[in-house]
């Protein structure tokens, strides 16, 4: 027999959580959401070398990750549920395209190791301040010029693989090793902030 008690209490703590963390699917987490979404026809569409489309893919996923953010201090709809979707949606997002060129331009696979080494650092850190209910690390400048320079190599290298079918392989090292390079620094940045983050708790304590 189903103890209705106990599924009541399991209901009422789903509940709770939900309410806690202002589980709302405004503007800007709607638009989180198609930004993972869109990850899948970007990478069906790269492997399959159809560039154009997965750069439509990629513009569009561009622009829904300035417009969630910008949104949500306009319309002050900022949610807690939203501070942790939207680095999520970073993450895989930049993996997923990251993996896609490592496949296609095996000249930047070390680069590519080392992004998603940070990024996957990055994911480890946020998870671990959410579980102790510490301080998140809210997003840079830093952390905004590696991945706006990023996205701008990835088109970049897109635009001239799909238009003119040229591939120009010191130009794709170049611009990986200099997105690398912003990526580390953000890495080492953030890095700092998450370590006075919890040596603060432990210091009230």
């Amino acid at each position: 027999m189903l103890d209705k008690s106990k599924i009541k209490e399991k209901f009422s703590n789903f509940f709770k959580k939900i309410n806690n963390y202002k589980f709302v699917l405004n503007i800007p987490n709607f638009l989180t959401i198609i930004r993972i979404i869109l990850i899948y026809p970007f990478v069906v569409s790269f492997l399959n070398e159809n560039y154009m489309k997965s750069l439509k893919f990629l513009i569009f996923s561009g622009l829904t990750d300035f417009l969630d953010g910008f949104l949500a201090r306009v319309l002050n709809q900022q949610t807690k549920f939203g501070e942790i979707l939207d680095p999520i949606a970073d993450k895989l997002t930049l993996v997923s395209i990251m993996i896609c060129i490592g496949t296609k331009f095996r000249s930047v696979f070390p680069f590519m190791v080392i992004l998603i080494i940070k990024e996957i650092c990055m994911l480890i850190a946020g998870a671990y301040l959410f579980k102790r209910k510490k301080k998140t690390i809210k997003a840079k400048w830093y952390g905004k010029l590696g991945t706006a320079f990023f996205y701008f190599s990835l088109i970049t290298i897109v635009v001239i693989q799909a238009l003119w079918g040229v591939r120009n392989d010191f130009l794709i090292n170049l611009l990986m090793f200099i997105t690398a390079l912003l990526m580390f620094h953000a890495l080492i940045r953030y890095s700092i902030e998450f370590v006075s983050i919890v040596r603060a708790k432990r210091s009230k304590k």
